[in-house]
């Protein structure tokens, strides 16, 4: 029997399809702005595509021809998270044109989010991606939700699903795939999947009305993707996350809601996965419960990914997982490859609706008066593993502005008071209501100087009374500068 190079193996030929298959359903990761060797000759074997990070991203010209290699090397997925707002890759080294889906929320417009994500959509066709790992269609219900927040739409359910389907729709008339966000819904959740498994106890009518509307919604508008979510949902899922359970992905997405198109795992190496089932198991667990690709997210090397392979084959060999359920998997990310379009023209909004979106977001309660050689207090928060690094803040459009960027819990409350009297006092925050020390600190300042101004870039939930409230319902670049404009009019 004759040796074949698949990817970085040396297989009998007679087990090249079935390495083929496996290769197939992976979206991997790799470091750097240029495209290893190694995942090109995985992509050249069949290996299913690539999920982009901030890290391989340096510009557009970069990333066009980056994915411009990897499509010379096969035919992937080629895939990254560009919700706008807060999560963003395509501008992750200096915040986000676009407002993320709280600021669209807020203001309600079905339209706009449709232009706004029409405009991120021709972003991404221009860069070679051609789909991407949003809209978020989760209804964010819990206030503390440590890893949603200003990346929903909202906590009503009905909003979300219309916002949703507008968001769906604007991608997808430029060719790149919506992925909708995270099946059966992470918005009613106080844990961070990144770190452990979050638990949705709700009943079967909640879920139904609440979280899965918005799903429903998208299905009927023709997601082409659909992303798991790593939650457990006690009555569906039992003690597994919904990217392992088959009663979540085959008997209540395939079968009750009628869903045809693409699964998305969300990314394996998530404490969720990693620490209950292994990477390996979960990928096999995930395929076998109805996933059809898997992303994998930055953190498994090469070896890793080898791993992975080779555990689908020995799955397929014991019994574990059907051939079948490959090879329906491969099928499904053919006609989602077929579907595949290409930018459609020069955009029709470019960057000017995402700040035409963060303007009308952005609520004033109180006056705000004229700045006085001001003093911008940044309340640090430490960044979720979603959002990443990405910058955020004042500095850009408060040039005259003295920028102070303080930890809160460190922070000398009197020591900045001094340093603002005669001054104008400008306190910005994000999701105070979920950090105790970020409260304690404003607090501390409104308490000798009532007239300040708090600027809220999360979700506007605690709210101090100062002498003006900004909410923003975002910490992207575009609501940044959408305040400024409040502060400075």
């Amino acid at each position: 029997m004759s040796e074949i190079s698949v990817g970085e193996f040396s297989v009998g030929d007679r087990d090249r399809g079935l390495y083929r298959l496996a290769a197939g359903t992976l979206l991997a990761a790799f470091p750097g702005t240029t495209a290893p060797d190694w995942i090109l000759r995985h992509l050249a074997d069949g290996l299913g595509g690539v999920t982009l990070f901030g890290f391989n991203v340096a510009g557009a010209e970069q990333l066009s021809a980056l994915t411009g290699r990897l499509r010379d090397a096969g035919d992937p997925v080629i895939s990254l998270d560009e919700e706008g707002g807060d999560v963003t890759r395509l501008a992750y080294h200096v915040g986000s044109p676009y407002p993320g889906n709280a600021a669209l929320g807020a203001v309600d417009d079905i339209e706009l989010t449709r232009r706004v994500y029409r405009s991120i959509g021709d972003d991404l066709a221009r860069c070679g991606v051609n789909l991407d790992m949003a809209p978020d269609a989760d209804v964010n219900t819990a206030d503390d939700n440590p890893v949603i927040g200003t990346r929903s739409f909202g906590s009503d359910a009905a909003l979300v699903a219309r916002h949703t389907v507008a968001a769906v729709a604007g991608l997808q008339e430029t060719g790149v795939a919506a992925c909708v966000k995270h099946f059966p819904g992470h918005g009613a959740t106080r844990q961070d999947s990144h770190l452990e498994i979050p638990v949705v106890d709700v009943s079967r009518e909640v879920l139904w009305e609440r979280e899965l509307l918005p799903f429903r919604a998208a299905i009927e508008a023709g997601t082409r993707s659909i992303m798991t979510a790593h939650v457990r949902v006690p009555f569906l899922t039992g003690t597994a996350p919904a990217t392992l359970s088959a009663p979540a992905l085959t008997e209540l997405l395939r079968g009750e809601l009628g869903y045809d198109g693409v699964v998305i795992s969300d990314a394996l190496d998530m404490h969720a996965i990693v620490e209950s089932v292994g990477l390996g198991g979960g990928a096999v667990l995930s395929l076998a419960a109805g996933s059809d690709l898997l992303c994998l997210g930055p953190l498994p090397t090469r070896e890793q990914i080898q791993e992975i392979m080779t555990e689908i084959v020995a799955a397929v060999r014991d019994g574990r997982l059907p051939l079948a359920r490959l090879e329906e998997a491969a099928e499904r990310v053919a006609r989602l490859r077929g579907w595949f379009g290409t930018p459609h023209g020069e955009a029709r909004d470019g960057n000017v609706i995402g700040l035409t979106a963060a303007r009308r977001a952005v609520s004033l309660s109180g006056t705000a008066t004229p700045l006085v050689n001001p003093l911008v207090v940044e309340v640090d928060t430490p960044p979720t593993i979603a959002v990443g690094d990405v910058p955020w803040g004042f500095a850009p459009w408060l040039p005259d502005a003295e920028i102070a960027r303080i930890k809160p819990d460190t922070a000398d409350a009197a020591g900045l008071l001094e340093r603002a009297r005669g001054r104008s006092l400008v306190i910005v925050v994000k999701d105070a209501h979920r950090h105790l020390a970020s409260q304690d600190i404003v607090s501390a300042l409104l308490a000798g100087r009532p007239d300040a101004t708090v600027i809220e870039m999360g979700l506007p939930i605690w709210r101090p009374s100062a002498g003006a409230y900004i909410a923003t319902y975002g910490a992207a670049r575009a609501n940044a500068q959408a305040a400024a404009e409040l502060l400075t009019a």
